[in-house]
């Protein structure tokens, strides 16, 4: 995955479907999506599509219509990258983005 390609909130959770699935097509990643989380077919086709442009997902083959994707990118080096991206909005110190997090309350 090129550096600095960002990920929308939506691209992210079809990504992670993919770490936990591994090897799968559209469909299987739309019925894996919990129930409070399902969208139109067309809606995680994109999604898909968009993800492979970005270099996150590849084409691994094709059964009938069905084209299968897997995981082009490591979970682990993807996590690293936003970490260090997030560190770089706090000039790369730990102690500042940490200080941040715990004057904010964390995430939420």
């Amino acid at each position: 995955m090129k550096r600095k390609q960002r990920l929308s909130r939506a691209e992210t959770r079809i990504l992670e479907r993919y770490w936990q699935l591994g090897t799968a097509s559209v469909r299987e990643i739309l019925d894996s999506l919990p129930e409070e989380e399902q969208v139109a077919y067309t809606t995680v086709q994109t999604l898909v599509y968009r993800l492979e442009q970005k270099g996150a997902l590849r084409k691994v083959k094709k059964i009938g219509n069905a084209q299968l994707f897997a995981p082009a990118i490591d979970q682990g080096e993807y996590r690293s990258g936003l970490v260090s991206d997030l560190l770089d909005l706090f000039g790369g110190s730990p102690r500042l983005l940490v200080s941040n997090l715990l004057e904010t309350g964390g995430c939420g």
